[in-house]
């Protein structure tokens, strides 16, 4: 356990009190699995490596020093705006997440993590997108929706038709004809033993 946290400390530079408080986030999410089904992943090896670092490679493909808010969708357990939010303090950050038991649980992490400017939004995608309330820039998607949903946000009525969407896909993952021209940019990366992918979505006809 000793080498994956300095492994993923020096990946990402984490200080003392980011390491702090990835260690209570693991320890928080083993206890609350136990009760609620947060997560497949229950080995505290593979939780640093599949949910804590897969998150946290989106800083190696997006400059997120120049993202100020940011919204998880179908955030879970968390993942991948906990982790983010710690790497990176500044961000406004919104969870969207329909589930009672898992809002629960984000709203927990966020006090025990004392987390500024970051909020839990219990809806649905369509309501939330319709709704435009937060003024997000970057929108993040993990194991969440299928991408013909989470591109509504790039419809030309969408208060957020000129925000990002960054989705974690598998290597073998290619776009489909018609939303093709949506992609921006793509990075392959490993986490652990898995090759994966990050696609970036952007309109680019509105910029």
């Amino acid at each position: 356990m000793v080498a994956a946290w300095e492994k993923l400390s020096t990946k990402y530079n984490l200080n003392q009190v980011q390491l702090a408080q990835f260690k209570l986030y693991l320890d928080q999410l083993i206890t609350w699995n136990n009760k609620f089904n947060l997560t497949a992943i229950t080995n505290e090896l593979e939780i640093i490596a599949y949910h804590f670092d897969d998150a946290l490679s989106l800083a190696k493909f997006v400059d997120l020093n120049n993202v100020i808010y940011m919204a998880d969708v179908g955030s879970g357990g968390g993942f991948p705006g906990l982790p983010l939010k710690i790497l990176y303090p500044h961000l406004k950050l919104v969870l969207i997440e329909v589930n009672g038991k898992k809002v629960e649980f984000l709203r927990h992490m966020i006090q025990v993590l004392e987390l500024l400017d970051a909020t839990v939004e219990q809806s649905d995608w369509r309501a939330f997108v319709r709704d435009g309330v937060y003024q997000v820039d970057l929108f993040c998607a993990r194991a969440s929706l299928q991408l013909e949903e989470l591109v509504r946000i790039f419809k030309p009525a969408s208060i957020y038709k000129q925000a990002k969407l960054v989705y974690w896909a598998a290597q073998s993952w290619k776009p489909e004809h018609k939303i093709a021209g949506l992609v921006a940019n793509k990075m392959d990366y490993m986490v652990g033993n898995r090759s994966r992918k990050l696609v970036l979505f952007e309109n680019i006809a509105v910029k």
